[in-house]
């Protein structure tokens, strides 16, 4: 639960690097809430017709509220947590502008999110996994 909320501490810190583990628990914890509030306030729709069958789901009421004020609280420390990632590897955080190209973008960037960092001290600070050693034996 310490990685889930790590993001929310570090709310806007865009400088240093953030660890694969960081990033994906955050993503998880944001998925995890949206399924709770949709258990919670979503409605289902099934749409059938001509030969297709469609199945959506969507937030009414006091939930759409409720996610709409999670959604802004959450815009700055996912732009956070992703810039210090991309620094993990020792790129640049506007390479998150990959995400306005449609499908190829997003999905580069989720091959990024997914590469380990690089070991030892970047540009962008020392190793997140391994801050203390990372200059023993330079």
């Amino acid at each position: 639960m310490n990685w889930m909320l790590l993001p929310y501490r570090r709310y806007a810190e865009f400088t240093g690097r953030s660890r694969r583990r960081e990033y994906w628990m955050f993503a998880l914890f944001y998925v995890l809430v949206m399924v709770v509030l949709n258990a919670l306030f979503g409605t289902n729709e099934v749409q059938r017709g001509a030969g297709t069958f469609a199945y959506g789901s969507r937030l009414v009421g006091a939930g759409s509220w409720v996610a709409g004020l999670f959604w802004l609280a959450t815009i700055v420390p996912s732009l956070a947590v992703s810039v210090r990632r991309l620094h993990d590897q020792d790129r640049s955080g506007w390479m998150l502008l990959l995400m306005l190209i449609p499908f190829l973008g997003w999905f580069a960037l989720l091959v990024l999110m997914c590469l380990e960092g690089t070991r030892g001290p970047n540009r962008f600070g020392p190793d997140p996994k391994n801050p203390a050693g990372a200059d023993i034996f330079a």
